[in-house]
């Protein structure tokens, strides 16, 4: 795993290759959007990770927000109670690459790695 890019205080840390591919993919919408991460019931370990761009006037009021270099990070209360201290890591590797999530709360993961169990 590489490096992350900001304290480890935030509830959710990006590493590097994961806030560059996000600022990529925002740059590709053409739009200043944030990313909104959360779980969801779901997924072959109970619950499943959620992340999509967001215009960040939807961002509400109970929201977690972490900033990286001037990209926000939204994630609502509920989910971060799953989330707290979730590393989010990116990989271009042929297999098993794309975004990867490194839980803290997770006893159990899936062999995807999109689900967890608590």
């Amino acid at each position: 795993m590489t490096s992350t890019t900001q304290s480890p205080t935030k509830g959710i840390q990006l590493t590097e290759a994961a806030l560059k591919q996000v600022l990529f993919l925002r740059e590709k919408q053409g739009k200043d959007l944030c990313l909104r991460v959360g779980v969801r019931q779901g997924g072959c370990s109970g619950m499943s990770y959620m992340m999509d761009f967001q215009d960040p006037s939807q961002i509400r009021d109970d929201d977690e927000v972490y900033d990286y270099e001037g990209f926000q990070i939204a994630c609502d209360r509920k989910s971060m109670l799953y989330l707290y201290g979730l590393v989010l890591d990116y990989s271009d590797a042929m297999i098993g690459g794309g975004f990867q999530f490194t839980n803290p709360n997770a006893s159990q993961s899936c062999g995807c790695g999109k689900s967890f169990t608590v």
